[in-house]
């Protein structure tokens, strides 16, 4: 297994804007995201499961109003953070893909070509 950094700890807040980076999945580089909430990070690959569009259209903006939800900004779908689950709104399949990430010493890394699926 290969890990990388994909960003400091600092950099996400709980409920704040998402870290968007290029995951390397299944030979593939699809766009991904990691949120702080309740203090625990998680990332997920960053597309709809309504239809196939990235989740923020300003990029970053995930999370709803509240710091509770992440939200598709195009059709409205709400997930839960914490395991990406659809909550309402259009979905298709359970939720997001998630990705396994991990926090250690003040850096966010990601185990590359895994899901949590």
């Amino acid at each position: 297994m290969i890990e990388r950094v994909i960003c400091d700890s600092a950099a996400l807040q709980d409920g704040g804007l998402a870290v968007r980076f290029k995951a390397r999945l299944y030979g593939e580089e699809p766009s991904a995201f990691a949120v702080r909430y309740q203090g625990r990070v998680y990332a997920y690959l960053n597309e709809c499961v309504h239809i196939p569009l990235e989740l923020d259209q300003k990029p970053g903006h995930i999370f709803d109003m509240t710091g509770q939800y992440l939200v598709c900004s195009v059709h409205g779908a709400f997930f839960a953070p914490h395991n990406g689950n659809c909550l309402g709104g259009p979905c298709r399949g359970p939720g997001l893909v998630p990705l396994q990430v991990e926090e250690r010493c003040g850096l966010v890394w990601l185990k590359e070509g895994e899901c949590n699926e």
